[in-house]
């Protein structure tokens, strides 16, 4: 996924170079391959070398979340499947509603987005 704030650019200036080519103020970014640079977005070396550090521990986050994520799916089905061997129903919908109202109080709307989906890989699709 591509960091939105690492991308550069913004409003083009409106003079000319002295070949008279195209705009003077304009910033390109640097191209991908310039030194230190290598997918940050930055030609700052010390920039680029903290964007690096960064992006580790961002992507040790998203294996943890993805191997949370497939832990409560898998407990969320064995739920499922325990109450409906018992005679129970598919599903709680108080259960679901306070899933759904803990993710909101603690993430706002983007939080109800994510419990939905929680709620739906452990469950499927209504």
């Amino acid at each position: 996924m591509t960091d939105v704030m690492e991308q550069s650019g913004g409003p083009a200036g409106s003079g000319t170079t002295p070949n008279g080519t195209g705009p003077a103020d304009r910033t390109e970014p640097a191209p991908e391959s310039a030194p230190g640079n290598r997918g940050t977005g930055t030609a700052e070396p010390a920039a680029a070398a903290r964007i690096a550090e960064i992006r580790v521990r961002i992507d040790e986050i998203d294996r943890a979340l993805i191997e949370l994520w497939q832990e409560r799916a898998a407990l969320s089905r064995e739920v499922g499947t325990t109450r409906m061997a018992s005679g129970g129903t598919r599903l709680v919908l108080s259960r679901e509603q306070e899933i759904l109202e803990r993710f909101r109080a603690a993430l706002g709307a983007d939080g109800t987005q994510l419990a939905l989906l929680l709620l739906r890989a452990g469950r499927g699709p209504l």
